[in-house]
């Protein structure tokens, strides 16, 4: 198995990157009902690899620039298997020490490695989506003043979120499982770059305020999924301050770039911030799941999240961090493990570097783009993104323009060659290409490139 796994990973750039498979045909090769008798693991392997390998997008390959990346590195896949093979359960530190203090360690050298200053704490959650669901229950009860855990959201005056228009969808969905609704979420203008305009902010904040309705949370975005746009943290965290509303920022995947110090600029006002999240399991060659959150006030964090029931008490408690009330579930898996295996096996100047080569060669295809006739750059490259689409000679009819760039996509992904997504910008149907993955190359970049051109010339 091992073998397998190795071999995988050598050999993944000859196989398609996202899978060939239609709907249903992984179910029709699998039987209805489970086996009685057990089975041989060598006829369980053979169908692995005849049902299960064909039907797996390749995340870790190459030419994979489609979502945002979702990396691993041999450092991280043997961190979890040995965290696999151990099988804690790491809710309490007395259920795992070692889980529990090496997670406490990892994200102080990641709140180093990215400059954030001090004051901050942290805990690896699942994802983002998580992490700002925590952030938005926190901003809710400091909101509150804690009433709404103790008498639910029909006794506390009405609330509202406000995050901008282009921030991630996840924001939206915590709004409603924090109990608050989708018309409290206020979505925000932005400007030319796609970044959330601070004036139309503070306007919004003014009329609810008017309306009786409290300013609970505001998300700032570094990095949004369909653009990479930056909102200007600095000018949110000082209208977040002057109102006294919760502020979080949500870097899932541009965070990993504060590793290099030219990059920190996009942190100007972090002061400001109560809490940040970004997701090394993105761009920082961790494998999923491993979102790191940091939070200024754990206190508030705990007094929201927090209930002891005598099974889980323990001679440590108070004494200790049980990271079972800093995120939603009580169950929780050894994260940290990877980032130590992945940090000390890369070095902090070794992970500078690949991302430094990562955003060159980005800088590099936005030069090509720009330089061709057909295609335009919807908006500035950010870090490794790149938003753009396809402007055929004399075809002029948005609509028109929309369908081939679809049809686009969709050949350039039914192809097999390389994996790209797409979103919509500034009323445009746009295609998206991020570099990211950890064995990709600036040869994978430039073939990717020329793949795309040969598949439009089809179309």
């Amino acid at each position: 198995m091992v073998d397998w796994m190795a071999s995988y990973l050598e050999t993944v750039e000859t196989r398609p990157v996202r899978a060939q498979v239609q709907p249903g045909d992984i179910a029709a090769q699998l039987p209805t009902a489970a086996p009685d008798a057990g089975e041989d693991m060598t006829d369980i392997m053979a169908d692995f690899e005849k049902i299960v390998v064909p039907g797996i997008t390749n995340w870790q390959h190459p030419k994979f620039f489609a979502y945002f990346p979702s990396n691993s590195s041999p450092p991280s896949v043997l961190a979890e298997m040995l965290v696999t093979t151990m099988g804690a359960q790491c809710m309490l530190w007395q259920t795992s020490p070692a889980a529990t203090e090496m997670e406490t360690r990892m994200m102080e050298w990641l709140a180093k490695m990215l400059g954030l200053g001090d004051g901050f704490e942290g805990v690896i959650q699942d994802s983002a989506s998580s992490a700002t669901l925590v952030a938005i229950l926190v901003g809710r009860e400091k909101a509150t003043d804690w009433a709404a855990n103790e008498q639910g959201l029909k006794a506390v005056q009405p609330l509202a979120v406000y995050a901008s228009a282009e921030a991630h969808s996840s924001i939206e969905k915590d709004v409603m499982v924090a109990g608050l609704g989708r018309q409290s979420l206020r979505k925000i203008a932005v400007d030319e770059n796609l970044a959330l305009v601070p004036a139309e902010l503070e306007a919004a904040i003014e009329a609810d305020i008017a309306a009786g309705i409290k300013p609970a949370v505001v998300v700032a975005c570094l990095g949004t999924t369909g653009t990479g746009a930056i909102d200007p943290l600095r000018a949110i965290g000082e209208i977040c301050r002057r109102h006294d509303i919760y502020l979080h920022v949500d870097a899932a995947w541009a965070g990993t770039a504060l590793l290099l110090e030219e990059q920190r600029a996009m942190i100007d006002g972090i002061e400001h911030a109560d809490s940040f999240v970004f997701n090394p399991h993105k761009w920082m060659f961790t494998n999923f799941d491993c979102s790191a959150h940091f939070i200024r006030d754990s206190e508030s964090l705990i007094k929201t999240l927090s209930i002891l029931p005598a099974y889980l008490q323990s001679r440590e408690t108070g004494s200790v961090i049980d990271y079972r009330d800093w995120s939603v579930p009580l169950g929780r898996r050894f994260r940290a493990l990877k980032l130590w295996f992945v940090i000390r096996s890369m070095g902090v100047d070794g992970m500078k570097a690949k991302l430094r080569d990562q955003i060159k060669w980005a800088e590099n295809l936005e030069a090509t783009i720009v330089a061709e006739p057909e295609v335009d750059l919807l908006v500035p490259r950010s870090l490794t993104l790149l938003t753009f689409r396809w402007t055929p000679e004399g075809m002029t009819d948005e609509a028109e323009l929309d369908a081939f760039n679809e049809k686009l996509v969709h050949a350039v992904n039914d192809d097999g060659r390389l994996y790209l997504t797409q979103t919509h910008c500034m009323g445009h149907y746009a295609i998206r290409f991020v570099i990211g993955q950890t064995n990709t190359t600036q040869d994978d970049v430039v073939s990717a490139w020329a793949d795309l051109k040969e598949i439009a010339g089809t179309i």
